[in-house]
């Protein structure tokens, strides 16, 4: 913990398959696996604010101290996955920066993702993961370039 009391613990992203999910970014992203949760369904619906049944699966995937949260659901109706602007507020994308930007869009094509080839400006290039959420391929020469961080 940080001696102000906070420490960042995770980002949430919900899948409609985690085993798919698990292997888009350990696959494409380098992520690595660290541990299952199935959450009881009674706290999960006063904390999430969902009713009952959830039937709510998570696994944590770790990169770079970046822990990501793959929610599942198994249980309940569940809306479509749609697209979001770059300009509606929330999150937006995660970024990601690669030695190998072409090998890495190939991993992205072969695991399910999508590379959105109109936002390749050489330097970084948008993709979308198998349920739609946005991703920044950087290159790695951008990333050392960047001030230090505090």
């Amino acid at each position: 913990m940080s001696s102000d009391g906070v420490a960042f613990n995770h980002i949430g992203l919900c899948v409609t398959d985690v085993g798919r999910a698990r292997s888009f970014y350990e696959g494409a992203l380098g992520f690595k696996y660290w541990f299952d949760f199935k959450a009881p369904d009674e706290a999960t619906s006063v904390l999430l604010g969902l009713p009952k049944p959830i039937g709510l699966h998570a696994a944590y995937l770790v990169r770079d101290g970046l822990v990501i949260e793959l929610l599942h659901y198994a249980e309940g109706d569940h809306p479509s996955p749609r697209r979001r602007s770059m300009d509606e507020p929330g999150l937006t994308h995660i970024s990601v920066a690669v030695q190998d930007i072409p090998a890495a869009l190939d991993k992205v094509r072969e695991l399910g993702g999508e590379v959105l080839e109109e936002t390749d400006v050489r330097a970084a290039v948008m993709v979308r993961d198998p349920d739609g959420q946005l991703i920044e391929l950087t290159t790695w020469d951008w990333l050392s370039k960047l001030p230090p961080r505090p």
